[in-house]
């Protein structure tokens, strides 16, 4: 959600806090979905003091579950890098609201509940935004590699690294 892993860094060391400050708040119930609230809150305190200082926001959140193959030869890995690239930046268009539920849902694996009480709206909700950010993906993801082959054929690099 912050778009680097230095910035997510910085998210989950705030979050830490948050708990260890919180902690005699807690009141039972689910652990998880307790400690997921305060991490989406410190990241979304994160990415509005972003936004007023005039940052940019990108997603790297493929680059953060990308486990690489030692097996795989040198261009599956720099088309698999761009592959991600072309996701982390599908990712990053999305709104906000479509990101983070497809995030929770699809990287984080949350149910629809969880993720209605993690975010604070309905199930009903959560459901319609993820199939949303489902149809948008693909469209997405066409624009971003169109983009790319755009470039390459007037022979400058992509504007993102692989």
């Amino acid at each position: 959600m912050t778009g680097n892993s230095s910035d997510a860094q910085d998210v989950v060391q705030d979050a830490c806090l948050r708990v260890l400050q919180g902690i005699h708040g807690y009141k039972g119930g689910n652990p998880r979905a307790w400690l997921l609230t305060i991490t989406r809150n410190a990241a979304l305190t994160f990415l509005a003091g972003k936004r007023r200082r005039g940052g940019t926001v990108s997603c790297d959140a493929a680059e953060a579950e990308r486990i690489e193959d030692p097996a795989a030869t040198p261009e599956a890995h720099v088309i698999a890098q761009a592959d991600s690239a072309t996701l982390e930046a599908a990712l990053a268009a999305l709104p906000q609201r479509f990101r983070e539920i497809l995030i929770l849902r699809e990287y984080e694996g949350l149910s629809y509940r969880e993720i209605a009480r993690l975010t604070g709206v309905p199930a009903g909700t959560v459901m319609s935004r993820l199939a949303r950010a489902r149809a948008l993906l693909p469209a997405l993801l066409l624009a971003e590699k169109m983009a790319d082959a755009g470039a390459l054929r007037q022979g400058r690099a992509t504007s993102r690294p692989p």
